[in-house]
């Protein structure tokens, strides 16, 4: 698996360090695509900062940084409301309850973890269709997320169960489906789980031809989800640092 020794670190305000980590990640991911032949530009970094402080959100933006990931909303809504200044790309990588679907969108354009029918109406009840200026409302990016275990209780739908839901969401004018979100299993091998998620990618093609985005790979297993295909990294404590207990 991918390991950095400065992702152990703790959450650190010094932007030095900060730069350090996150140049290693780049580094690293820079290496992985080099390996897997692809291209630089078909693969978005995103920085998860759940939990961390506004301020290293600052630090990161004026390194470079533009997408970042929250996956509580009473966490991101404050923070990206603190961070309107800046801009940023939100990525919601959470489970999201359908009665926040609306307050979400507020601030997150992207959805990653859409696993249920119930989202999906929630999300298309978001978009307000009459636009003062004429235009058709700005589409709602998700992606449908996989349940790579056998638990019914985490996040994700069923693979079986994929392509009722693309069908769903492909039937609700204000969503685009990019692709596929999945977590890699703590305790398995990530190039399975990867391929795993590769091949559903491929089923969900024959119904949406341009839904080829795959979200996949963390700070332990970047390099494997690149190889694999990843097209948007979810990195974390790689970058920022051991995250600050939850409040």
């Amino acid at each position: 698996m991918s390991t950095l020794s400065a992702g152990s670190a703790p959450g650190s305000s010094d932007p030095g360090a900060l730069a350090t980590r996150l140049a290693a990640v780049q580094e690293g991911v820079a290496s992985a695509i080099s390996d897997a032949g692809r291209n630089a530009a078909d693969v978005t970094l995103i920085v998860v900062t759940k939990f961390h402080p506004v301020s290293l959100v600052r630090n990161l933006y004026e390194l470079g940084v533009r997408d970042f990931g929250e996956n509580r909303h009473q966490d991101a809504a404050p923070k990206a409301a603190a961070l309107a200044d800046l801009d940023l790309t939100w990525h919601f990588v959470g489970q999201l309850q359908s009665k926040k679907a609306r307050a979400v969108i507020e601030y997150s354009r992207v959805i990653h973890s859409v696993d249920r029918t119930s989202l999906v109406r929630a999300l298309a009840l978001t978009v307000d269709p009459a636009q003062p200026t004429g235009d058709a409302p700005r589409p709602i990016d998700i992606f449908i997320q996989l349940n790579l275990t056998d638990d019914a209780n985490r996040g994700g739908v069923a693979p079986a169960q994929l392509e009722a839901l693309a069908e769903g969401a492909l039937g609700t004018p204000c969503l685009r489906l990019r692709g596929l979100m999945a977590v890699a299993p703590v305790n398995g091998d990530p190039r399975a789980a990867f391929a795993e998620v590769r091949a559903a990618s491929a089923r969900l093609q024959r119904l949406a031809p341009d839904a080829t985005a795959l979200s996949m790979g963390m700070s332990a297993d970047y390099r494997e989800a690149i190889l694999d295909g990843a097209t948007h990294l979810r990195i974390g404590s790689a970058i920022t640092g051991n995250r600050p207990d939850a409040g």
